[in-house]
């Protein structure tokens, strides 16, 4: 059994009553990542939602896919580009609903599947428990854009510990990844979840450590914000180092958005399609 998985589900569930409501042209509003809309969201999740599934039914059709999708002739093509050679071309309510009926099997299966079952993926093989731990991060990630473009505060839950733990998990990858090494151990971490609960990782530290709420921390890792958008508190220099550029997701090395680039829209802008 897998418990992620029901936290997976739940946060899908969560970005689909926010988006069931709204009509086909709203999910045309151009969001602050990439200018990614909200159809780019869905068919983004929604493929590998896909892709993750295969990993654990079909092997040789998720390599297939793998191969395509990264073909070195495809040269600087971006990734959301690749991505629509895949897709049959629904938009709006149609994909909600593809997204959701899909994403609602999925998590069935991951949920009784075997924790630590070996799954292929784009980088290193995972674990099955890893797998679907990581979509759940990546439908957290994402939903943010849309949540903020809708100007809704999120209802945060304590299932958001799977994307804290990935982001602590992450400490050496986010300097792997830029061909670095870690300037030090990593800090202490300590952070306050959502239910209040108090969430420690690391050596304590009283000269080197992060510390405030568990959102702002996996809003950081995920960077769906600059550091200095939050109220985390960072000590020390190697504290300050990773957190200016913290990833906890797999892919090439990427840059957080510059201090005030992402936030969530006023009331005004939220209600504005053409923000």
């Amino acid at each position: 059994m897998i418990p992620q998985a029901d936290d997976f589900k739940a946060e899908s569930e969560a970005l689909y009553a926010l988006l069931a409501p709204l009509e086909d042209a709203d999910f045309d509003r151009v969001t602050q990542f990439r200018n990614w809309t909200i159809n780019d969201v869905l068919e983004h999740l929604h493929l590998w939602n896909w892709a993750a599934n295969e990993s654990m039914v079909d092997e040789a059709s998720l390599m297939a896919y793998l191969g395509k999708i990264m073909a070195p002739e495809l040269g600087d093509l971006p990734l959301k580009e690749r991505e629509r050679a895949f897709l049959d071309g629904s938009k709006g309510k149609q994909l909600l609903e593809q997204w959701r009926g899909f994403y609602l099997t999925m998590a069935d299966r991951f949920r009784e599947a075997d924790p630590k079952m070996r799954l292929k993926w784009a980088g290193p093989d995972m674990s099955a428990r890893s797998s679907i731990t990581a979509r759940l991060m990546e439908t957290w990630a994402h939903s943010q854009e849309v949540y903020d473009l809708l100007g809704v505060e999120r209802q945060e839950r304590d299932h958001i510990r799977n994307i804290v733990v990935l982001g602590v998990n992450t400490f050496g990858w986010t300097y792997h990844v830029r061909g670095e090494q870690p300037p030090g151990p990593m800090p202490f971490v300590q952070l306050t979840a959502p239910s209040g609960e108090v969430w420690d990782y690391g050596e304590p530290s009283a000269s080197s450590y992060v510390r405030g709420t568990a959102v702002d921390f996996c809003r950081v890792v995920t960077q769906v914000r600059n550091v200095a958008d939050t109220a985390l508190e960072v000590a020390g220099p190697v504290a300050s180092d990773w957190m200016s550029k913290a990833q906890c997701f797999a892919g090439a090395a990427q840059p957080p958005p510059a201090p005030g680039e992402r936030h969530i829209a006023s009331l005004a802008q939220a209600a504005n399609p053409n923000h």
